[in-house]
């Protein structure tokens, strides 16, 4: 099945055109709009070296890949039984698994606008037939309970929207339905999909609204999916629908579903991350749309706080992984960092509107941050492997994966990558914007006629931009170029990260040939004449290597810095080095960094090189430097764990102090762990970190969770035979919220034979929160040592750190 609707490959220097599926394409909609439109995939035509492969493999890997995947795991199915076409159950994990079937039509569909394509169109239809019969009489669509009925899962809630404000998301599937069957409306001109959606649209609005169920949605989406739906239709009470949904919203529900005030209200990032960044969002089409400002105050503050005190220097937005989201202020840990792939999907919609709305290129220097870096590490080069979380820091463990059982993350970069020419060029009368510097031509139809651009540059990997202009006659139009903020000094907007040395820096712009004056305006070049067939406007950016420190705030990168050079921030790799544990590197901040393109990978990429030293903790404590210098080689973060497996590092440390070294070769360290039934990397028990807390999320621990009520085990099987007298453990626990307390009780035990032995101790064994455990016990020689940990009834447990002196 997966082969059968692959496009065929295409010369990567082939023009490719894309088909709108934005704000304002074919809209029946009132005149009340985004002040700035955003110029649709229907006149932009994709050549660019660095984008093109990466959409292509989309289209003939990562979709097929996708629809695979929904087929053997039972998600198209589940429509079929609904349907009453073949017999069976509910077959996936969750009550939402419809929502990635509708995200693959929708990726496909753009797809379909890139390359027609008979064999997927037939594919499409077919699964379209399915979700028909799945729909029942009254339009409602929610496979999981027209199945199950009353044994629907306990998400789902006993009867249809009991639990719609909670984790049900009838409403969140409803959402992807409508952008689904929008996108392939517009690729096909089939009505068959769009007429689903419009049933089920108006049995939720018959349903819900003031003085009907005033409830919300648990997961924001079908906010986004009612504005979609009512451009296309020009129906207004889904529009009307969308605004009650973001109305009815607090303010007194939960603070991780942003409930826990009015959407207007709300000042701070918090919570789910893809909820929060869907709803802030779809605040910003209500705003442009209806014109309410109290929607515009609260997502610019709200973008201000995140700019200012949320983001990573990726781009990459959700600390924590216990709520998928957002965590203190300045609380920005690397190696369980969650930044999940969704959310920079949706910090990428969310900055998009944001610019629309304003004109101002701070939301675009956000989004291509966000874009070349964070969002862009979720998918492997060859488009068939998938990150959930994107980690800033690893000890070797991460992999990306083919699938999940929750599988948001794969099926939303199916619909993502498509549409990233959408992003490059905007409007607004007679001034054009050049937003992103992708190789493209872009046909604009103005009111004095055709416009042309041709856009020439190597970027990420140069900074040279060469814009050939063509306008049907001679034509005055005004032409803004973005001034990228890494070209000016600025990371990211806001305050959070900085430049270690500061550039003077004003970009030169010719055109045909010879240097001329300009504007600028919001972080643009702006230029304003009469315009001749194959003029010449070209632009040049310096791309020096920069290393970016953030404020003294974030603790996790004091003493540490990052390298970025253009557009990208740079991470190292074990696997480019002499010598592996880049986690466990120092390097002068003032050193010598140089950059090269290295044409041995993936057709030739800027890496840079400089010089470290490795770290190594000693058994007595102190920190040396392991042997000389070593030669380091960083490539862009995007295309890290694409190769074997090893430790990565993205934050520098140039302070020793702030370093990781090696840890020291104690007999923990050394030992062959073994945690039946654990969670997490055991190597984390031995790797001589001292936590915060009991909640430190920030180097990582090993947990059972959701496992209860029982006794586990760890063990430690010694390299050699030794004498052990004293152990340390520091439990993990996520309370008041998570799932993980700190044991009911625990004993140690040693391996004499064949037997476990008790160790001989005088004192009975603490428990402690936030605090290592201490006992100390008769010398045992042994091989093996053990401990039994008995759970608490409510609540699983996990484990920090394991010492043995």
């Amino acid at each position: 099945m997966r082969q059968s609707f692959i496009v065929p490959s295409v010369i990567l220097l082939v023009t490719i055109t894309f088909v709108s599926c934005d704000f304002q394409s074919k809209s029946k909609a009132s005149k009340n709009d985004y002040p700035i439109t955003p110029v649709p995939f229907t006149d932009v035509h994709l050549q660019d070296d660095f984008w093109l492969p990466r959409i292509l493999k989309n289209t003939e890997v990562t979709i097929p890949i996708a629809f695979g995947q929904s087929e053997e795991t039972g998600r198209i199915k589940n429509f079929e039984v609904a349907g009453g076409l073949t017999e069976g159950t509910f077959c996936t994990k969750y009550a939402f698994d419809d929502s990635d079937v509708f995200k693959i039509i929708e990726g496909a569909s753009y797809s379909l606008m890139i390359k027609p394509d008979p064999h997927l169109e037939a594919y499409l239809d077919s699964l379209i037939t399915k979700i028909a019969a799945a729909q029942e009489p009254d339009g409602y669509l929610y496979t999981n309970r027209t199945i199950l009925g009353d044994s629907a899962y306990e998400m789902a809630g006993p009867e249809r929207w009991s639990k719609v404000s909670e984790h049900s998301h009838e409403l969140y599937n409803a959402g992807h339905m409508y952008e689904a069957a929008v996108a392939y409306y517009q690729a096909t001109g089939k009505r068959t999909f769009l007429d689903i959606a419009i049933k089920n649209a108006n049995l939720i609005d018959r349903e819900f609204g003031w003085g009907k169920i005033e409830k919300y949605p648990g997961h924001q989406e079908i906010e986004i999916g009612l504005v979609k739906l009512y451009r296309v239709t020009g129906d207004k009470r889904y529009l009307e629908l969308a605004k009650f949904f973001l109305d009815v919203r607090g303010p007194e529900g939960w603070e991780y579903n942003q409930a826990h005030q009015k959407s207007v209200d709300q000042r701070e990032p918090v919570g789910h991350a893809v909820r929060a960044l869907y709803m802030y969002s779809a605040m910003a089409d209500i705003a442009a749309l209806t014109g309410d400002t109290a929607y515009l105050n609260a997502i610019e503050s709200l973008w201000r706080n995140l700019v200012n005190k949320k983001v990573y220097v990726t781009g990459g937005v959700g600390q924590s992984g216990g709520n998928e989201g957002f965590g203190p202020d300045y609380e920005l840990p690397n190696m369980s960092a969650y930044c999940e792939t969704c959310a920079s999907i949706a910090n990428v919609f969310w900055n998009q509107r944001m610019f629309l709305l304003s004109g101002d290129s701070r939301y675009i220097d956000v989004l291509e941050r966000t874009l070349y870096n964070a969002l862009l590490s979720g998918v492997s080069i060859e488009g068939n492997l998938f990150f959930y979380p994107n980690r800033l820091e690893s000890n070797g463990n991460d992999r990306r994966q083919e699938w999940f059982g929750c599988a948001c993350c794969p099926s939303n970069i199916s619909r993502f990558l498509p549409s990233v020419p959408g992003y490059i060029y905007a409007k607004k009368e007679d001034h054009i914007y050049i937003n992103l510097f992708i190789n493209s031509d872009v046909d604009l139809k103005t009111d004095k006629g055709n416009f042309n651009l041709s856009q020439h540059s190597g970027y990420p990997w140069k900074g040279n931009i060469r814009v050939v202009v063509n306008p049907e006659t001679d034509m005055a139009q005004t032409i803004h170029i973005r001034i990228p903020g890494w070209s000016q000094n600025k990371p990211i907007p806001g305050n959070l990260y900085h430049y270690h040395r500061m550039i003077e820096s004003k970009p030169v712009m010719k055109v045909n040939g010879k240097e001329t004056d300009y504007e600028t305006e919001k972080g643009y070049l702006i230029i304003t004449r009469t315009w001749k067939v194959n003029d010449q406007l070209e632009v040049e950016f310096e791309m020096p290597v920069r290393k970016t420190l953030a404020l003294d705030s974030v603790k996790a990168d004091r003493g540490r810095f990052t390298i970025e050079r253009g557009p990208l921030v740079y991470c190292i790799e074990d696997v480019d080095q002499q010598q592996s544990g880049v986690r466990h590197i120092v390097a002068d901040i003032d050193g010598k960094f140089t950059d090269r393109t290295s044409r041995d990978l993936w057709g030739g990429i800027t890496t840079i090189g400089f010089e470290g030293r490795l770290l190594q903790r000693q058994i007595d404590g102190s920190v040396q430097s392991e042997g000389g210098p070593v030669q380091l080689t960083a490539i862009p973060y995007a295309f890290w764990a694409n190769r074997e497996p090893g430790q990565m590092l993205v934050w520098v440390p140039y302070r020793k102090e702030n370093a990781t070294p090696a840890p020291a070769l104690t007999i923990a360290f050394k030992s062959h762990k073994i945690c039946p039934g654990a969670k997490g990397n055991p190597e984390l028990l031995s790797d001589q970190y001292n936590p915060v807390n009991s909640n430190d999320h920030s180097m990582g621990y090993i947990h059972w969770w959701p496992i209860k009520d029982t006794i586990v085990t760890m063990e430690y099987d010694f390299e050699k035979p030794g004498t052990v007298s004293s152990t340390r453990v520091y439990w993990f626990d996520d309370g008041p919220h998570g799932g993980c307390r700190i044991p009911a009780a625990w004993k140690l035990l040693y391996r004499k034979g064949n037997q476990w032995i008790e160790v001989e101790h005088d004192l009975p064994y603490p428990v402690t929160k936030d605090a290592f455990d201490v006992v100390d016990f008769n010398p045992a020689r042994t091989d093996a040592v053990k401990m039994e940990i008995t759970l608490q009834k409510e609540y699983s447990s996990g484990v920090h750190e394991w010492v043995l002196n």
